[in-house]
């Protein structure tokens, strides 16, 4: 495996954590989530930082910390849902990274995210709605800064790794023989 960087973009609950989870596991590449990272910095949650100081100042810190990590090899990335409205992130990422864009549709967020009161954006009267107003405006800048884009419509998380994992053997950032299949991968039954 080379020390290439792995990011996920996408709307938020699109599942970039989980299937970077994953894959990170599969490719024993460490996993980090930059809203993780963010809150770490930050010392609060991103909701409380939002309500207290407004999106600039939260997309300031987020530039910086989607910065730092884009520049350190060997890791798979989760980005928030927004990190792709300004356009240092898009270049820190399409620069330093192999982007992969998981792509659903507002109305199959929805259905997953229907009952989420962490997300500051989606705390609004209309969740549907907001989340297609989202999408409108997103899905072009993650289709700009994205290398692969992934439909998560339908596959399971494994599905949606092995997706991912075949599109980065095929561009030869991954060799197939020094992965291990889902089976060694759980270890000794």
């Amino acid at each position: 495996m080379t020390a290439v960087t792995i990011a996920f973009v996408g709307m938020p609950g699109c599942g970039k954590s989980t299937v970077g989870r994953h894959l990170a596991r599969q490719l024993g590449l460490r996993f980090v989530d930059s809203d993780t990272e963010i809150e770490r910095r930050i010392g609060m949650p991103i909701r409380d930082f939002f309500a207290a100081h407004g999106e600039p100042a939260f997309r300031d810190v987020e530039q910086q910390v989607i910065r730092e990590l884009c520049a350190t090899p060997g890791v798979v990335l989760a980005t928030g849902g927004g990190a792709v409205l300004r356009y240092a992130n898009r270049d820190a990422l399409q620069a330093h990274c192999r982007v992969f864009y998981l792509r659903a549709t507002p109305e199959d967020l929805f259905r997953r995210l229907r009952h989420d009161t962490q997300r500051p954006l989606l705390q609004v009267a209309d969740p549907l709605q907001r989340l297609r107003e989202l999408f409108r405006e997103r899905d072009p800048l993650y289709r700009r800064v994205a290398h692969f884009v992934v439909e998560t419509a339908r596959p399971s998380v494994a599905g949606l790794a092995s997706m991912v994992l075949m599109q980065l053997e095929l561009a030869g950032l991954v060799d197939p023989n020094q992965v291990p299949s889902p089976i060694d991968a759980r270890g000794p039954a």
